[in-house]
This record gives structure tokens, sequence and C-alpha cells, in this order.
């Protein structure tokens, strides 16, 4: 996994920036009931999704395990963020209306774990929303897929959209309609797709086998237009209520 404390200083710049963070934050407010009054996101990171989630009414914290990142989110969601770890949240029990995980659960083992904690935060008619399939959603069908296709797996994908579903029922909550969001700024280049590989940014679907690595960086590189963009993903954000 990257090393989040140091990518805060260029986290929003190399991640579709605002764009994306305006897509992302109106998607989640699609799904959040009218009559919410307090929403957690985690992982918030830069905070640049948790300034954007906002509506009359409804008051918004952010929680990050990275310091730096927290920082950061701190100038933006001033006295509204706090380090934390995902699995273990300074909130009580059933004291929340909606907890949001924008681009989480695809990078941890422990998927299961968070999943249950924000049932635990959750008040009854509460809802968990977050983002899943996240690594299939960058297979947009394009040359840089055809090259990293084979090594891709969505079996072991921790955010699999069944995989979570499994884990909400088991905590008491009941799948709802999500919705969708583009990836502004995300469409892939070969050379920075190459570049990537490098730096291990690919590490929820690939182990980062420095052969491996030389082998598809090499293939990468003999791709036409090497800094065209490809088509942006598009994210699929799921719902999930918890039973009264």
């Amino acid at each position: 996994m990257l090393d989040y404390e140091a990518e805060a200083a260029h986290y929003d710049r190399t991640r579709g920036g605002e764009p994306r963070a305006a897509a992302a934050a109106e998607a989640v407010l699609r799904l959040v009931p009218p009559g919410a009054r307090t929403l957690l996101d985690l992982a918030c990171g830069t905070g640049l999704v948790t300034e954007r989630l906002t509506r009359p009414g409804l008051r918004v914290y952010g929680a990050d395990a990275a310091h730096a990142m927290l920082r950061v989110a701190a100038g933006r969601a001033p006295g509204r963020v706090v380090r934390a770890d995902a699995r273990r949240l300074p909130f009580p029990d059933a004291s929340l209306d909606a907890v949001s995980a924008v681009w989480l659960l695809h990078l941890v083992p422990f998927a299961a774990e968070i999943v249950a904690e924000a049932a635990r935060v959750l008040r009854p008619g509460g809802v968990l929303i977050a983002t899943v399939d996240k690594d299939a959603a960058h297979d947009v069908g394009s040359d840089i897929d055809a090259v990293l296709g084979p090594h891709r797996s969505a079996e072991t994908a921790s955010d699999r959209a069944d995989l979570i579903t499994r884990h909400a029922d088991r905590h008491g909550l009941d799948p709802a309609p999500g919705t969708h969001f583009t990836g502004h700024g995300q469409g892939g280049t070969p050379r920075g797709t190459a570049r990537k590989l490098r730096a291990g940014y690919f590490a929820s679907w690939f182990p980062g086998d420095p052969s491996t690595v030389e082998t598809l960086a090499t293939a990468l590189a003999a791709l036409p237009d090497q800094d065209r963009p490809r088509a942006e993903p598009r994210y699929r954000l799921a719902r999930f209520v918890l039973r009264a």
C-alpha cells in the first residue's frame, strides 16, 4: 500500500482534483436520506470530498488514519476531522445517520471490520455509502487495459460488491439502490500508468514483482499516444440501510 503520509502533498493533484471530488460528493449526497443530520466521511484524506458534502441541516465529520492527510483536511473542515482507524471509531453506538467510505474498501484486507464498525455507529435507518468494485471501474476497455488485464483479478478485490453485501448483511445492513459517478481527470495514459506501476500505486490488485513491473512498463511504452488520456473510470457507489 502507498504511504499516505507522503502522498498528502500531491494527492489532490494526482487524483483528479476538484472535478472528481465534486462528482463524488454529489453522488454521496444523492444517497443520504433527506432527514439525515450527521454524516461521517471515512478515510477522508485531504478533505477535498468532505468539504463538498454540504447540505442544509447536515453536519459532516471526517476521519483518517494519516496525520499528513488530516493536516490538510483540517483546513477544509476545521473542527470536524479526527485521526482514527476506520475499525475503531471515536463515536458512540447508534450516533450517526450516515457513513461514507469513498475509495477505501479496495485498499484494505479488513473491509469486513470497517463495515461492522459503520453498522455500530449508525442509528437504525442510517445508511452506509461506499465505493465497490473500484479496480474494475478502471478497466475501460482501452489498450492500457489490454496490457494490464491478465494481471488483474476481480476475485481478489476486497471491495467486490457481492462480498461487501455479505459483510453488510451480517451486521444488519440491507442493500438499497446506489448510484455511479465519473472519475474526472483519471483517464490513464500509457506513460503515466508505467510510472504508477513503478511507484507501487496499484497494490490493491498487483503485488509489484519487479520483473513483472518492468515487463508491463515496456509493453506500455510500446503503445501509441503515450500522453493521451484514455476513457475516465465510472465508479459505483453502493448503499446499505441499517435495519430498525
